[in-house]
């Protein structure tokens, strides 16, 4: 899983992604990528509303989404935030297709 120091925790931080980043939409994901104001490491922060579905199933999609980031931690480049907005689709997606759909979008490099 995604260790503390790799997680947007606060709504500014939120905002400033998706105000200010380079967004990909996919049909189970909307991933918005942007660089950091500081060189720390890559963060990764998960938007999942109750369109997507109850508890149980956002929390399941949340804590694919957190996996599939895990894996590709190493592939993003160090400075990097990365918020991630489920789509109702996402509720009733095969793990491969949101892990090729989110590797994908990470795959775009952070505009310079």
């Amino acid at each position: 899983m995604l260790s503390r120091p790799n997680r947007l925790t606060r709504g500014v931080e939120y905002r400033a992604v998706v105000r200010g980043g380079r967004r990909c939409g996919g049909s189970h994901t909307v991933t918005y990528v942007a660089a950091s104001p500081g060189d720390g490491t890559s963060r990764f922060g998960f938007i999942v509303s109750k369109q997507v579905g109850g508890a149980v199933v956002r929390n399941t999609v949340r804590r694919r989404l957190k996996a599939v980031c895990a894996e590709a931690l190493s592939d993003v480049p160090s400075g990097t935030d990365v918020v991630i907005r489920a789509l109702p689709s996402a509720a009733t997606a095969p793990y491969a297709e949101l892990r090729s759909e989110v590797r994908r979008c990470l795959a775009k490099r952070v505009p310079a």
